[in-house]
């Protein structure tokens, strides 16, 4: 009989660790969604040019109108979650995204191309924002700090095996087979969602009280940890745009320039599993400053190397820049629990607001270097180092329970109580 009882139970527990690790598939999927939607196509934007006899520039404007539909989506899908629910709302937004695929599958003209490509990413903004809020809201947060850090270093992953994916495809069925292949995925996240997402009854999402913007920003250490993911990302983003230009004007080929990036995707992923040895081992407040001042070292490496120093090789600012991909990919899976913690009850409206953040942080920073792109790495050293001084406005911030106690360090005197004091000292 104990035999028995024992093989159940192991039976039991296998099958459990099964359909856990099933489900760290499902959010690992919902969570790349975003990135394999924006980089399985773009080995074949010279096949794309053919067929509608389009320039490189008209093509490009495919990839500009998803990254703006992925700005504004993040904003969406809160207010839709709270009426009606996470299950509910993953479904809209996966069935929007597999229309739009379908349509862009079968589009005859870039305009219809682009227009699809919007509200293709408007529905893959639902899986980056529901994904993060299922993890808050069904785990405690130290459960949860482990699911991010075991999920956030695989969307490392995505923008290079997107790619080589989209151009086996391309080479073996043509590039609208690149966008059947996101409505499949799209279908099987569907299914995935009926299994693992639990249905809410519409009293429950109804009777939660909605939770405004405002209030939100007014949290010091939501938004505090929020700009540190947002300023991290931004530096990682400004690097990558430039990247490839100043390994040309040291006279690399292609080749050797796609090669540089397998370094900064490894140490990600390193620096993603690293950080759950760190709070294991100090603690997520400690673990996070070691970081933040590791993450300080290499800024200062990488401007030292780009703008102070005059070097002949790049293999100093390669070296740093894996580093700081490294400290990346340790702090986004604690800083993300950090700030959505604040609100789990509203963590679908949280993720939103943060992940729209996070873009625009990111997109400023890319944009701030390409206006400079003639300076090459310099222009790379002054962006990573703006995007270095929001980190310290953000870790400023998150420190102070309150906007108050912030207010505290940017009180001026009152010039009538200084002439008082001096009155009453000089009688």
């Amino acid at each position: 009989m104990p035999n028995i009882i024992n093989k159940n139970i192991e039976s039991n527990t296998k099958q459990t660790n099964i359909t856990f690790y099933l489900f760290l598939f499902y959010l690992a999927l919902l969570s790349m969604l975003g990135f394999i939607a924006t980089d399985m196509y773009l080995p074949s934007f010279k096949s794309i040019e053919g067929t509608f006899n389009a320039s490189t520039s008209e093509v490009a404007i495919s990839l500009t109108s998803f990254l703006a539909g992925l700005a504004i989506g993040q904003l969406l899908y809160g207010p839709l979650v709270h009426k009606i629910g996470k299950r509910n709302s993953l479904i809209v937004g996966l069935s929007l995204f597999m229309l739009a695929s379908a349509l862009i599958a079968t589009s005859e003209s870039m305009m219809m191309m682009n227009i699809a490509r919007f509200f293709q990413a408007i529905g893959a903004c639902s899986a980056a924002v529901i994904w993060q809020a299922i993890v808050i809201e069904q785990f405690p947060a130290d459960k949860a700090q482990n699911i991010f850090a075991n999920i956030m270093p695989l969307v490392a992953l995505s923008p290079a095996l997107a790619p080589i994916a989209g151009a086996v495809i391309l080479n073996s069925f043509g590039w609208r087979a690149v966008f059947i292949s996101l409505c499949i995925i799209a279908m099987i996240l569907i299914v995935m969602t009926y299994i693992f997402v639990p249905k809410e009854r519409a009293s429950l999402h109804k009777s939660k009280t909605p939770i405004r913007y405002q209030q939100l920003l007014a949290n010091t250490r939501y938004l505090g940890n929020v700009i540190i993911f947002g300023a991290c990302s931004g530096a990682f983003f400004a690097y990558l745009t430039l990247w490839p230009a100043v390994m040309e004007q040291y006279g690399y080929a292609a080749t050797e320039i796609g090669l540089s990036f397998i370094p900064q995707t490894i140490m990600f992923i390193v620096g993603g599993y690293s950080s759950k040895l760190l709070i294991r081992k100090f603690g997520t407040k400690i673990s996070l400053n070691c970081l933040l001042i590791l993450f300080g070292f290499c800024v200062t490496a990488i401007f030292i190397s780009s703008v102070i120093l005059d070097t002949a090789t790049i293999l100093p600012l390669l070296i740093a820049f894996s580093l700081l991909a490294g400290c990346n990919g340790a702090i986004y899976p604690i800083v993300v629990n950090n700030a959505l913690q604040q609100f789990s009850h509203n963590a679908s409206k949280a993720a939103g607001l943060q992940n729209f953040i996070q873009i625009s942080i990111a997109f400023g920073a890319s944009s701030l270097v390409a206006v400079w792109a003639s300076a090459g790495d310099n222009a790379i050293g002054w962006g990573i180092l703006a995007c270095s001084i929001l980190v310290a406005v953000g870790q400023f911030i998150k420190s102070h329970d309150s906007w108050v106690q912030i207010n505290h360090y940017f009180t001026f005197p009152d010039p009538a109580r200084l002439s008082q004091a001096f009155t009453k000292h000089d009688q």
